[in-house]
């Protein structure tokens, strides 16, 4: 794979341990359970059903990497907006379209849902902050389309470090992104489209798509050029020369809500646990610390989702979460919770990640995959870490708290 030419840069879950994915299956079969023989109280919920999904494989033995200075350190909460979601930065939308994990049939893998949405959340952020050169060339606005990553990829190739349908781990994605996969970097989702399917999962058509589930080149990128049957006798073959993202840096938070604040504001949504037994039959609407206390809810976390921002209701400021269950489900697939006061573990578990290149101008193919080609010179764009810019986030801001 031509990863030197093809990769254009950008501009510039503690808990459960488990040794391999058969632990994993045989702790958690089925949608909900009591069992616990792979979870600990800092995952599961003493006194919830919800089958946690949130394990960490022995496999995943890197949970911070990065050098960088973090935004809390950098960022003073108190000039942090009483407002701010990435859904509504003046009139525009930074965030990449909403997902349902479960579908086409039942999978465990909010982990990696939430991990790659906020991820693909910032690469968003990024191309909307300058427009790319490869865009302008051709006519794109910013950029071009939202860049969409596989997450069938990490189903497929990650089940050593970062999980399966039975479960695994945000930060677990991130490593294997960066220190594990073949070609260092995650396919864009044309390449592999969601199954809701991986190597040990029964669920629905998962045991007919075993093939499609074993990592390989053509469980990474693939296309179909006609239809099988007579007289056209097609085939499925492996795309090697594929658009992509890598990782440059990623890590974890500590518990406190303006290190939270700062790192969301400052470089885009996180993934999070939440106590996903508060949410199942939720309706829309603020959950605070009395409503919690009200129905017995602990902090310990089984789900992870993503936290794109916060709101003041009164003298009270509430986090914006997405989750990836769809938009039937709570307001629109968001929900809320009080911030400050790890409600439901919401500050327990945060990790992130930043980018560090993904494609904008591919190897041309042809509609069969074959003949793919490219320039050897391709334009470029370098990411910046707000850190490295510390000026331009003062700026930031000012004009923020001249406009609240």
């Amino acid at each position: 794979m031509k990863i030197s030419l093809y990769l254009l840069p950008l501009f510039h879950v503690f808990g459960t341990v488990a040794s391999s994915q058969e632990d994993v299956v045989s702790a958690s079969v089925g949608t909900r359970s009591t069992d616990t023989s792979s979870v600990t109280s800092e995952t599961f919920s003493s006194s919830s059903t919800y089958r946690s999904e949130i394990v960490h494989l022995a496999g995943h033995t890197m949970k911070n990497d990065s050098v960088k200075p973090l935004p809390h350190t950098y960022v003073d909460a108190t000039e942090l907006p009483d407002n701010f979601s990435w859904a509504n930065v003046n009139g525009t939308s930074y965030l990449t379209r909403m997902l349902n994990q479960h579908i086409p049939q039942y999978c465990g893998s909010c982990w990696a849902h939430g991990a790659i949405s906020a991820l693909q959340d910032r690469v968003k952020i990024a191309r909307k902050a300058q427009a790319s050169q490869a865009g302008e060339a051709s006519g794109r606005v910013g950029g071009g389309p939202d860049v969409h990553l596989s997450i069938q990829y990490i189903l497929n190739c990650a089940s050593s470090v970062a999980g399966s349908c039975h479960g695994g781990s945000a930060t677990g994605v991130y490593e294997f992104i960066k220190h594990h996969a073949k070609h260092g970097a995650i396919p864009y989702e044309t390449c592999q489209p969601y199954l809701a399917c991986s190597a040990e999962s029964t669920e629905g058509f998962c045991p007919s798509a075993a093939d499609k589930t074993q990592c390989n080149d053509i469980n990474t990128c693939v296309t179909c050029n006609t239809f099988s049957g007579f007289p056209f006798q097609g085939k499925c073959k492996p795309i090697l020369d594929f658009p992509n993202c890598t990782i440059a840096e990623y890590g974890t938070l500590p518990n406190d809500a303006n290190a939270i604040k700062a790192e969301v504001y400052a470089r885009g949504p996180v993934p999070a646990g939440v106590n996903a037994e508060a949410i199942l039959e939720y309706d829309g609407g603020l959950l605070d610390e009395a409503f919690v206390k009200k129905n017995g809810f602990d902090n310990g976390v089984n789900h992870i989702v993503s936290i794109v921002g916060w709101k003041a209701v009164g003298k009270k400021q509430y986090w914006i979460v997405r989750n990836s269950w769809g938009t039937y489900w709570g307001d629109m697939g968001f929900f809320y919770v009080e911030l400050g006061k790890n409600l439901l573990g919401m500050e327990s578990e945060v990790s992130w990640a930043t980018p560090a290149v993904c494609t904008e101008r591919n190897f041309p193919c042809d509609e069969d995959g074959s003949n793919c080609s490219g320039d050897d010179n391709p334009m470029v764009m370098k990411y910046l870490d707000p850190a490295m810019d510390m000026a331009s986030m003062q700026r930031r801001l000012d004009a923020d708290r001249n406009q609240s």
